[in-house]
C-alpha cells in the first residue's frame, strides 16, 4: 500500500472589473480561507484607489496565493505599489480587461524581466 500526503496547492488572485472576475470565478478559481478572505477583488469606478493597494498588499502577504492576476488599467492606478513589489512570488501578472487592451509597454513586470535578459530594453 502506497502512502502519500496530500499537499494544498496554491491559488490564484484576480484583481480587476467584473466581467474579468466572473470569468475566471468561473473557470473555478474562487476560494476563501479559513479568515472567510476571498482570492478575488471585483473593482469598479467606485472603488477607492486604498482598498485596491489594501487588497493588493493583502495578496502579496498571503502564503496561499502564489500568482496575482491583475487588469493593467487596475495595476496603473496602484502602480507604485506593484513596483514595490520585487519577491518572484507571488508573480504578478497584468492582463487585459474587456474595454482596456494590453499595453506591454505599461506593464512594470515584464519591463523588469526583459532588463534581467537585455539590459539595453529597459
Amino acid at each position: 500500500m502506497a502512502m502519500h500526503s496530500a499537499v494544498k496547492g496554491k491559488l490564484l488572485a484576480v484583481i480587476g472589473d467584473e466581467d474579468t472576475c466572473v470569468g475566471f470565478l468561473l473557470g473555478g478559481v474562487g476560494e476563501i480561507n479559513k479568515h472567510r478572505h476571498s482570492n478575488f477583488m471585483v473593482v469598479d469606478k467606485n472603488t477607492a484607489i486604498i482598498d485596491i493597494e489594501e487588497c493588493f498588499k493583502g495578496f502579496v502577504k498571503r502564503d496561499d496565493i502564489d500568482i496575482i492576476l491583475i487588469n493593467q488599467n487596475v495595476a496603473e492606478l496602484i502602480r507604485h505599489v506593484i513596483e514595490g513589489h520585487t519577491q518572484p512570488i507571488p508573480a504578478v501578472l497584468e492582463i487585459p480587461s474587456k474595454d482596456h487592451p494590453y499595453d506591454a509597454s505599461k506593464d512594470s513586470i515584464l519591463r523588469r524581466a526583459k532588463g534581467m535578459f537585455n539590459p539595453e530594453d529597459v
